[in-house]
């Protein structure tokens, strides 16, 4: 059976009132600790605390019993808690883990007793603790602190990586961690540490596989022997990344670690910086001093159960002199086998949770369950001078990301200052071109080429301060898999042979170049699309008004508009009814018809027109004929309207295609894309019926209708008087529309995808591109 050595210490502390008698109070803690050589530093800061909260707190004063306990037995920690109680503890400091935990948080909470802890505890005591009122624990809630870690892990965006644990305890804490990759995608391999101290062999299998990233979590003891060892198999190179999920990691003297390259990162809860931290040091060394005894420590090498510890008593202190403001306390007479409760015992908890401190390490929030529910994880990287912060993460803002200071803009800029990357291309507007020389002017090396990929790399190098070159591909390729050979051509190819640092173009990032070569984040979003030429516009007519209607249909209707106007004539003169007196207050002498040739031509094409007109017949005759050509007028009117639209758009629609699938659902249209290039590749693969349609069109089709660039397929288009559709990336499209006025994009995009920065592997761990 594996025994867990835990030193206990337990505060009996006396709260005395300033100006009032009261009875006096023993104030009990114990704290568990593994490691026997902190024993005498976590004691240090238990009494540094309890003096600092008795001159702060000015109504109450702390006295400390410390008593050591060196088992697991949980039936003598259960007689030598009963026996302290029985004195008349009121709060219980620590241990945090192992069974003998479990025994005192039960006491506590039978008897109201409050029982801080500072420590991480198991996820399978979790439950039992939250049935428990009386339990407070300062160190972050385990979950939580899961869930930081796996978002920073996240944030380093591996495509896999390699977990080493040392004990259960370690991967209970790495549980989100092991949720962050894909399984298919990012596979995550999972390891454990061997009980030897030789982990050689254990780790030369890490370093076969193609992992160069590396979650190392160990006790702090043995973590600078693994890197050591990991260090001595060139584990730790320029390529690699480690990741130390450990809280004390800070703490270790890293300086035998020499000639190491690799990025190694890690968190810790404090900041050395801040005065909080900076004053209980310095009450440490002060005590010791007093006590005759030296005491040295950096602050920058805290370890956090003794920074936990400090707050735990401080909180308690806190809550203890809120509640004494209140109500009179009153020393306990408590006994484990009579079961009576202190009264003051919940209370003093409840003042505790209510209160949102900012302690050595950070703001502190407790849940209802007694689990600090707010802190915050520093994330650092180690570099020559110690640790350099890098971002900060909490449950309520997530992961921050600090911005660079000084030291950390200097140290870029010497590892990048002497350097020259070397940037593998390809010539293609508008992203690179030949740049033509001014009269007398002789254009060498970078000078020579102009085009978006040169003005992105120089703005990123301005920035970053390095040095680029540009060299094309030799093959003019993007980079495609020879599925024969398994072996790739182009930019990939360049950067997978070592010949090229960084690879700049329209290079579009898909799953197969991924698994060949890393990719910046995106700084381009695009699809395919379709590049066509506009139809002729037909020559301008004077009378194309009349094509909606056959000349006989014109001739008919004017026949019928001059028959139309005759009649109406004819029978307004005999109609007495269309005979009026000019005068209606005199006596006709003379009566007058006002129906003139004129003035029946102007009804008939006045309707005709559909505009009427201001004199309108009166005799039933004339009105029964007008109302029967306004009901003709009225037919041929609504047809030329309907004619006219479809005259108008007939010949737009007659060869014209608006979409991939009017493209599939014909043959009489070729269309055609690069050879070799991304686009090409999405019909090969693709799973869409229509899609895959159009690649078996596109395979079988004679001639060829791929072609060796993208501007020998716009140059297809135009002179293929709309009898040929290029299938092009949509920025590439999008300029060659805009400077070319007789093509024209078809439809949106088929396919999202995005344009990145090729480069090796891990290559660019020291900045982010």
């Amino acid at each position: 059976m594996f025994f867990l050595f835990l030193t206990h210490f337990l505060l009996i502390a006396l709260p005395v009132l300033a100006d009032i008698d009261r009875s006096q109070f023993m104030f009990a803690s114990s704290a568990g600790s593994i490691f026997t050589s902190d024993k005498d530093e976590s004691e240090i800061a238990f009494r540094t605390a309890v003096d600092r909260a008795n001159i702060l707190e000015r109504n109450v004063e702390l006295v400390p019993i410390v008593v050591y306990a060196n088992t697991d037995d949980s039936f003598i920690m259960e007689k030598i808690v009963c026996n302290l109680i029985s004195q008349g503890v009121i709060a219980i400091f620590g241990p945090s883990t192992g069974s003998s935990s479990d025994i005192i948080a039960s006491i506590c909470d039978t008897l109201d007793i409050p029982h801080i802890v500072y420590d991480w505890i198991p996820n399978e005591s979790i439950p039992d603790r939250e049935h428990s009122t009386m339990t407070l624990n300062v160190h972050p809630d385990n979950l939580l602190l899961s869930q930081g870690l796996a978002e920073i892990v996240q944030s380093f965006a591996w495509r896999s990586f390699t977990v080493v644990y040392e004990t259960d305890k370690e991967l209970q804490q790495l549980q989100d961690i092991l949720q962050v990759g894909e399984p298919s995608s990012n596979p995550t391999t999972v390891k454990q540490l061997g009980p030897d101290d030789d982990h050689r062999p254990f780790l030369k299998e890490i370093k076969l596989s193609t992992d160069n990233c590396l979650i190392l979590h160990c006790a702090p003891d043995n973590l600078l022997k693994i890197l050591q060892q990991a260090n001595e198999l060139k584990m730790l190179g320029e390529y690699q990344s480690v990741f130390i999920p450990l809280l004390d990691t800070h703490s270790i003297d890293f300086g035998e670690l020499s000639g190491v390259e690799a990025n190694i990162t890690t968190v810790r809860l404090m900041d050395p910086s801040d005065f909080h931290v900076k004053n209980v040091v310095h009450d440490w060394e002060e005590r010791e001093k007093r006590e005759g005894r030296y005491f040295k420590v950096d602050p920058n090498r805290v370890k956090s159960q003794m920074i936990l510890l400090n707050d735990a008593v401080w909180l308690f202190s806190k809550g203890l002199t809120e509640l004494g403001i209140f109500e009179e306390l009153t020393a306990p007479d408590l006994e484990c086998r009579r079961k009576k409760p202190w009264p003051f015992g919940k209370r003093i908890i409840e003042f505790i949770k209510a209160r949102s401190e900012e302690t050595s390490t950070g703001r502190i929030d407790f849940n209802e369950n007694g689990q600090r529910s707010f802190f915050t994880l520093r994330f650092m990287e180690l570099n020559s001078d110690g640790f350099l912060d890098l971002a900060t993460w909490d449950p309520v803002n997530g992961l921050d990301v600090l911005n660079d200071d000084e030291e950390s803009e200097k140290r870029v800029g010497q590892k990048l200052s002497n350097k020259t990357f070397i940037v593998s291309s390809r010539l293609g507007a508008p992203f690179l071109t030949l740049r033509e020389p001014q009269e007398g002017e002789v254009l060498t090396g970078n000078s020579r080429y102009e085009g978006y990929s040169i003005d992105l790399i120089n703005e990123i190098a301005k920035m970053l301060n390095f040095k680029f070159e540009f060299r094309m591909s030799p093959d003019g390729k993007y980079g495609a898999l020879n599925k024969v050979t398994q072996t790739w051509d182009g930019i990939v190819r360049q950067l997978i042979d070592g010949n090229a640092d960084l690879g700049i173009c329209d290079l579009t990032m898909t799953s197969s170049r991924r698994q060949a070569v890393d990719f910046t984040p995106p700084f381009m979003t695009l699809g395919i699309s379709i590049l066509f030429s506009k139809p002729p516009t037909p020559p301008t007519d004077l009378f194309s008004f009349l094509s909606p209607f056959s000349l006989d249909v014109w001739i008919y209707m004017g026949s019928a508009y001059l028959f139309i106007s005759l009649l109406l004539f004819a029978l307004a003169r005999m109609a007495p009814d269309d005979w009026e007196n000019p005068h209606p207050c005199k006596e006709p002498e003379e009566v007058e018809n006002i129906w003139s040739i004129m003035n029946t031509t102007w009804l008939s094409i006045g309707s005709l027109m559909g505009q009427g007109c201001d004199i309108l017949p009166k005799a039933a005759s004339t009105r029964l004929v007008t109302g029967m050509w306004w009901f003709f007028a009225l037919m041929m009117l609504n047809s030329y309207t309907a004619n006219l639209a479809a005259f108008l758009t007939n010949s737009r629609q007659a060869n014209s295609i608006n979409s991939a699938e009017d493209l599939a659902a014909q043959s009489k249209i070729k269309y055609g894309a690069m050879a070799g290039g991304s686009t090409m590749g999405f019909f090969r693969d693709s799973n869409f019926s229509t899609y895959q349609k159009m690649w078996t069109a596109m395979e079988s089709a004679s001639p060829s209708v791929f072609t060796k660039t993208n501007d020998e397929g716009v140059e297809r288009v135009q002179k293929g008087k709309n009898l040929y559709a290029f299938l092009m990336e949509s920025t590439t499209l999008e300029y060659n529309v805009e400077r070319k006025c007789d093509l024209v994009q078809i439809g949106g995009w088929l396919d999202y995808k995005s344009y990145g920065i090729a480069m090796p592997f891990r290559h660019f761990r020291h900045f982010n591109l």
